[in-house]
Order: structure tokens, then C-alpha cells, then sequence
């Protein structure tokens, strides 16, 4: 984008854009923009509306990393055959759903950069407020890049609005350089942000959790452990005792980070789970093998899924007509099993506090301990203990992506080049920066 901002900004319309947009109609300078403290956090308002896109959390994005998995299929009737090229594993670089995806998140990085450049010229902010207003929108331009990364691997890192035609050709950072700058924009926004606040927005606990889910991606295990205790033992949060209770309010007491959608800001996540026969378009369905993951007795299951007579569906998010659920990206439990995790795979296996971690999840389902002191068996039961608290919220290709796993448990996975979607067509063709490359095997 040129050095402006949509007028829309704080009620941004999604559009398929390219990562780095020419100036659109009806746009008006950033100077005009931003004059005052009010006008930068309307900034960071429409910063936040990229991940209520339907390509984003309103839809694709999450239903994806079930859909690329094992946790859902693509039914023979459904017509969306983007999504048949998802579940197959067989994606082309001309998938429109992946390439609205890519655009949507560097639209958001785009907005937020923006923003972040305005900053400093306000002069009716303080250094504290401008930190606070920075370290918002580090948190937001992080998730919107590490979200890229867990999709397509190595990315363009953008860190300055796009001025003109002047870096249209951006290369594909490596993805050490990527995550050292998560950390940065992290660490800088979880010493600035507030401890608390309303959830749809980032907070100092919101940062640390991504932090700690970075680090596990990065493999990093002492660190992701650390800061998973510092959000598990000071951010303030509780697991429900009720599992259906977290899908059923917002801003929970273990909710850390959600996304807001309300009737006039809409997900389609029940439209595209539900049967025809409830009125929804069954593009999706949870497969045989999920159902039978669950073991009997857990109460996960009937929050998780129902049935139309012999159809099952996904039923977190049921908000059929309005599609007002808020969609939950961080949540406490996560962290319980981010810190399992990693300290089953660092130097010296905890295996008490792993099992405690691992039974504390497993509790609160109505399931029995796990005993086990073997570590092997241990990782296996997180893997499995995560599918099922985690179902239909995009965590499942992910963890198998990362943990380098889906070519054993995947059978349409055959090569770790699946592991990463394609970079779109439309990137490729209009990025001519030399090391603007395909993904192998694409």
C-alpha cells in the first residue's frame, strides 16, 4: 500500500488483495489520519479487523488446520472444491481460500505498520501511552505473521508500510530471521501492554501466551515451558470447571485472547459445519477417526460434536444465525499443554509436572490419570490429549506440521513438502524479488 489507510479502517471491508497493495479508491492521506491519541486507537482498531475476515478466523483459516488434518472431511456433496484440494492434501498455488488468506493477513500486518509509524508524531500521547500503542500493534502484526508461518513456512517480514511501488518485491525471510522478530515484537508487547483488559484485544498475558506458543513451534522447549508458567501462574486465569462453559460465554476466565464477532461483524463457521437439513452448508464434517479418538466418558465430545440423525457436526461455534460467536485463540489450557509438552521433550523430562499438567486437562473431561512415567508414551498422550480439547479450533494440522508427524499419521501425506501449503499464484506472479520462490513440490 501507498502511505495511506482505508477510510474504513476501524470497520475494514476484506478484500483479496496482494501483500503489498497499490493505493485503492477512496482513501485518504495517513496524515489526515492520525492527529490525536483517539484517532491512533481507531488505528488499532481497524488493525484488529483483519482476523475477523471470513478468510481469517471468521472462517478459513481455523476450519483449514482441521480440514488439512485428520479432524475433518470433505463431504462427497459439498461443492466448495477448494476445500476438496485441502482435505486431500493436493492444494494447487490457484487455491482462491489460500491466496484470500495470504492477502488478508498482510493486509492486516500492512494496516498495522501504518499505524505504527504514526505513533510517534502524536503529540498529544505520552512515552508510556506510545509504548502501549506500539506494543498493541507489535501484538497484532506478530500473530498476523507467525499465523503466515505456520501455513507456508518462510514469509516476506514486513516491519514498514509499503510507500508507492518502492518495495513491492519483498523476499521470503528465512524462518529463523521470522520468528527472532515474533519474539522481539512479543517481548516488547507483553513488557507494555496492560495485564488486563477486555479479551479481544492483545494484553501483556495475550502476549506472553503466543510467546510461549512460539517458542514450542521454534523448539525452544526451556523457554516455551517458562513463559507457559508465567501465564498459567500469574496471568490471573482459571480453567472452567464446566468444559461446555467456555464455548458457551464470552470472555471467560479461561479465555485469554478471542476474536469479537457480533451480527453486523460475522464468522460462517456454523454455516459451513452444519448440515443442509439445520440450514447450513456441510462443507465439512468431523471424520470417522476423530470420533473415534475421544475415549468413553468424556464430556468434550457432546460440547464438541452433535448429530442431524447420522450426520455429526461441529458444534463450538453454533451461532448459526448471527455467526456472533467470538472465536477463542488463546486460551489457558493451552498453556498447561504447551508446558507438558515441552518439558516432555527438553534436556531433562519433568515427568511429575508433565503427567500433573497432562491430568489436569484430562480431569476437568471426567478422565481417568494417565500413570505412565515413560516420556515416549507421555508425548503420545499429549499429541492425543490436544486433538480432542482443541477439535475445530485450528490447532491440529499445526501440531502434527510441527512435531513432524504428519506424514506418519496423514495417509494422503506423503512428502514433507504437503507440509506447507503453496505460495499463491497471484504472490509469485506479481512478487519478482529473487528469492520470491515456490515451496517445494509446488
Amino acid at each position: 500500500m501507498k502511505n495511506i489507510l482505508y477510510i474504513v479502517i476501524t470497520c475494514m471491508a476484506v478484500y483479496s488483495c496482494d501483500v503489498l497493495d497499490v493505493e485503492p479508491q477512496n482513501s485518504i492521506s495517513a496524515a489526515e489520519a492520525f492527529k490525536t491519541k483517539e484517532d491512533i486507537d481507531k488505528g488499532i482498531l481497524g488493525a484488529y479487523a483483519s482476523f475477523q475476515s471470513l478468510s481469517y478466523y471468521g472462517r478459513t483459516y481455523s476450519i483449514f488446520a482441521d480440514l488439512a488434518a485428520d479432524n475433518l472431511s470433505h463431504p462427497l456433496d459439498a461443492t466448495a472444491l477448494e476445500y476438496a484440494e485441502v482435505d486431500n492434501n493436493n492444494l494447487l498455488p490457484e487455491n482462491g481460500s489460500s491466496s484470500n488468506m495470504w492477502a488478508i493477513m498482510y493486509d492486516g500486518i500492512n494496516v498495522a505498520n501504518n499505524v505504527i509509524a504514526k505513533v510517534p508524531s502524536i503529540a498529544d500521547m505520552s512515552a508510556e501511552e506510545q509504548d502501549e500503542a506500539l506494543a498493541e500493534l507489535y501484538f497484532i502484526r506478530a500473530m498476523n505473521h507467525f499465523d503466515l508461518t505456520r501455513y507456508y513456512g518462510a514469509i516476506p517480514l514486513k516491519l514498514t508500510p509499503t510507500v508507492g511501488v518502492t518495495g513491492l518485491d519483498a523476499p521470503r525471510a528465512p524462518l529463523d530471521a521470522v520468528y527472532a522478530q515474533l519474539i522481539s515484537d512479543l517481548t516488547f508487547a507483553a513488557e507494555n501492554m496492560p495485564s488486563s483488559g477486555t479479551k479481544t484485544r492483545g494484553s501483556k498475558y495475550a502476549a506472553k501466551a503466543l510467546l510461549a506458543r512460539v517458542y514450542l513451534y521454534q523448539k525452544n522447549y526451556a523457554q516455551a515451558a517458562s513463559m507457559a508458567s508465567e501465564v498459567i501462574d500469574e496471568g490471573g486465569y482459571s480453567l472452567l470447571p464446566n468444559y461446555a462453559d467456555i464455548f458457551a460465554e464470552e470472555n471467560t476466565a479461561e479465555s485469554i485472547f478471542e476474536i469479537s464477532f457480533s451480527q453486523l461483524e460475522r464468522n460462517r463457521i456454523a454455516e459451513y459445519n452444519f448440515p443442509r437439513s439445520l440450514n447450513g452448508r456441510r462443507e465439512v464434517q468431523p471424520s470417522a477417526d476423530l470420533l473415534e479418538a475421544y475415549e468413553a466418558g468424556d464430556t468434550r465430545f457432546d460440547t464438541s460434536i452433535a448429530f442431524a440423525e447420522i450426520l455429526a457436526y461441529a458444534i463450538k461455534y453454533d451461532d448459526l444465525s448471527l455467526g456472533a460467536d467470538n472465536f477463542i485463540v488463546l486460551r489457558l489450557a493451552d498453556l498447561y499443554l504447551i508446558r507438558a509438552e515441552a518439558l516432555a521433550k527438553g534436556t531433562a523430562p519433568e515427568v511429575t509436572q508433565i503427567k500433573a499438567d497432562l491430568n489436569t486437562i484430562r480431569a476437568r473431561a471426567g478422565l481417568s490419570n494417565i500413570t505412565s512415567n515413560n516420556v515416549g508414551q507421555l508425548i503420545s498422550a499429549i499429541e492425543k490429549e490436544r486433538r480432542v480439547e482443541f477439535a475445530f479450533e485450528g490447532h491440529r494440522w499445526f501440531d502434527l506440521v510441527r512435531t513432524d508427524r504428519a506424514v506418519d499419521v496423514l495417509f494422503n501425506v506423503t512428502s514433507v513438502n504437503q507440509t506447507l501449503f503453496p505460495i499463491p499464484f497471484d504472490e509469485i506472479q506479481t512478487n519478482n524479488d529473487p528469492a520470491m520462490v515456490q515451496n517445494p513440490g509446488y
